[in-house]
Order: structure tokens, then sequence, then C-alpha cells
């Protein structure tokens, strides 16, 4: 297990009452950052990442959140944000809360040990429909009660709304995680696509981006923005950078800062976390 740690001078265990806790689970990733909400400062991030092909069974996250030390405090509020492919965007015109099982097991297999959960997007007007497995969510709500869980599209989507709003035609933006990606394209800010593919090599990245850019009719000279596993001068960006002109990292923003501490690799790699006060 890899883990990451990084802090600001200033946080203190007996303040979490003043503090905003985020948290992200994937099945290959848990990370959580913590908010000073009297400053609107982030002043924490910790990061459980599995090593290899490894996944996080349920119980492995209940014994690490058993484990952590402020994942075991009162906070003035918590947030659980579930990173994963499977989800289904329903417009609000067309969405029936009676029928979110039914929407979701149109596009994926449904797992009698998972629970449906629908989210209200601020951008697009639609809603998110996606599973979470009872044991997972056993393990988080048997600390927090009353949380809900967020999918990790709501606040990916709001950040690529709220860039490209900016951009009169194009904008096109790559999320990746450990064994699949989002790939979102606006076009004079209107979503025109916004899809989750598997991989297993950066080629089977570049193979489906080129694909649905050629589709689009979108030229290589366009900008893609990149979030999450990916770094400068990584082999996904430089194998990348042969066939598209301009690649731009993108960072979270909004009405908070952060520490010093905070370096761009973090802020790229966790843009869902740090961008949840823009959305809930």
């Amino acid at each position: 297990m890899l883990f990451q740690e990084i802090f600001d001078e200033s946080l203190d265990i007996n303040s979490t009452d003043k503090y905003e806790l985020a948290v992200q689970i994937s099945p290959s990733n848990i990370a959580y950052c913590i908010l000073d909400s009297m400053r609107n400062k982030y002043i924490l991030l910790r990061s459980y990442e599995v090593e290899d092909e490894n996944y996080y069974t349920a119980s492995k996250i209940d014994e690490i959140m058993q484990k952590d030390d402020f994942l075991n405090c009162m906070f003035k509020k918590t947030t659980l944000v579930v990173a994963t492919e499977k989800s289904t965007l329903v417009p609000i015109q067309l969405y029936d809360p009676a029928k979110k099982d039914e929407y979701f097991r149109l596009n994926h297999f449904y797992d009698n040990n998972t629970v449906i959960f629908a989210n209200k997007m601020t951008t697009p007007d639609a809603y998110t429909v996606f599973e979470i497995s009872n044991s997972v969510l056993n393990a988080v709500t048997s600390r927090y009660q009353t949380i809900t869980p967020v999918h990790h599209l709501k606040p990916l989507l709001n950040h690529v709304f709220r860039t490209g709003k900016s951009y009169k035609d194009d904008y096109i933006h790559l999320h990746i995680e450990k064994d699949f990606f989002n790939l979102i394209i606006l076009k004079s800010n209107d979503l025109k696509f916004c899809n989750s593919f598997n991989y297993r090599s950066i080629n089977d990245i570049l193979y489906y981006v080129m694909n649905v850019l050629k589709s689009f009719e979108i030229n290589q000279e366009t900008t893609i923005h990149l979030s999450g596993l990916v770094e400068r001068y990584d082999d996904l960006s430089s194998v990348f950078s042969g066939y598209i002109r301009q690649l731009m990292f993108s960072q979270p923003f909004g009405n908070f800062n952060f520490s010093y501490v905070f370096n761009e690799p973090v802020l790229q790699r966790y843009i869902n976390l740090f961008n949840l006060p823009n959305c809930v």
C-alpha cells in the first residue's frame, strides 16, 4: 500500500468541528482532504493507494478507516465521493426517481449486493445514477450516519462547465483513474459527449480518445485538458503529445484556497475532491 500525506502546520486534530471532510473511495484508492471552513483553506490530504493489480475489499476499507486518526473524528461536514466508471446520465426531463434502478440497468450489470443512488447535477441539467456496494456503504455509514454518496462526475462536470464557458468552440477534458477514464466534450458550453472507458494500457486510452475526436471532426490542434492519474512528462502525457498539439493540466478552483504545501500533481490528481465545495 502506498501512503501519501500532505498537511499544513496549522492542522489541529482537536478542531475538527471547524473542518469539512471529503472522502473519495474507489477500488484502488482511499483519499480524503480537510478544508478549514473558517479560512476556506485546504490543510490536509491523505491517500492510501493499492499497489500493482490489487483492489480494496470492503473489509480493508473498514480497517483503514478504523486506524486513521482523523477518520474517527467528528467534522462540521462530511461528504463521500464514489469514483467509479459505472454511471448513467439521465436528462432531468426524463428522470423518474422510482425508476433509477432501471436507468442504471440500461447500461450496466446490476449486482444485488449494491445500492443505486442518484445525484442531481449542478451542470448539466441531469441526474447521475450510479452504484456503491452495500459492504462499502456500511463501512462508511457506520461512522457517518447521515452521509450521502456523490458520484465523481458531479464535481468533474461542474469543473468542466465552469472552465469550458470561456471557450467559444470545443472544450475537451480527459480524466484518468487507475482502470478507467472519463472523456467529456463541450461545444459552445453545451455537453456533446460524456462517457467512461475501461483501459489496460496507455495505447487503449489513445485509441478511444482519437476515435471519439475523429467522430466529432475535432482536429489535433485542439487543447485537451487533463486531470487524475497523469502528470507532466509521464508516459501518458508523452504519448499524447505526439498526437495532440497542446495538453493543459487542470487545477481546482472556487471559493477556497490551498496551503503552500499542496503542489500541482496533487491538485490535478484529486481535482474532484477539492472541487466538491462548488457543487454540494
